[in-house]
């Protein structure tokens, strides 16, 4: 019961942020589905990240422990291994279509987080082992590149 509730802390910290009306109902996509479709920019330079690797900087015995794996997988399964795009910004089943993305108004009421601190501190914090502290404004710009405002569109 303890290793079902540590394995499900991260996942519904990351939730909290979700409106709670709907989360749910969302489901998860995968990162490939984001990024491949539209968001290649990110996608790509994501792929060379800390959380796209987060799963394989565990050991096997912490791979094994739930209170570990559960801030190195998405959507609380290891068929979404490392930090993908729905970990920070919530599943995107509700929110992939061009019609809502392309209104963050929609995009949000579907779902879409937009990540802040509280977010990322549901797992960059004192209960990891290898805690280090974390400054949000520093590391959230290690997470993937943006377009540029003039070619990011609507």
């Amino acid at each position: 019961m303890l290793a079902k509730l540590a394995r499900l802390i991260p996942v519904l910290g990351a939730l909290a942020a979700l409106p709670a009306a709907a989360a749910a109902d969302r489901t998860y996509i995968g990162a490939e589905k984001c990024g491949k479709l539209c968001h290649k920019v990110q996608y790509n330079s994501w792929l060379n990240t800390k959380h796209a690797k987060a799963l394989t900087t565990l050991k096997p015995a912490e791979q094994a422990k739930q209170e570990c794996v559960g801030c190195h997988i998405t959507g609380g399964t290891k068929d979404l291994p490392g930090v993908q795009c729905e970990g920070c910004h919530g599943p995107g089943s509700e929110y992939k279509s061009i019609q809502v993305m392309k209104d963050r108004k929609k995009a949000t009421a579907a779902g879409l987080v937009i990540p802040t601190e509280k977010v990322c501190v549901t797992c960059h914090n004192s209960k990891s082992p290898n805690f280090k502290g974390f400054n949000f404004a520093e590391m959230s710009k290690k997470v993937h590149e943006h377009k540029p405002k003039a070619l990011a569109g609507p």
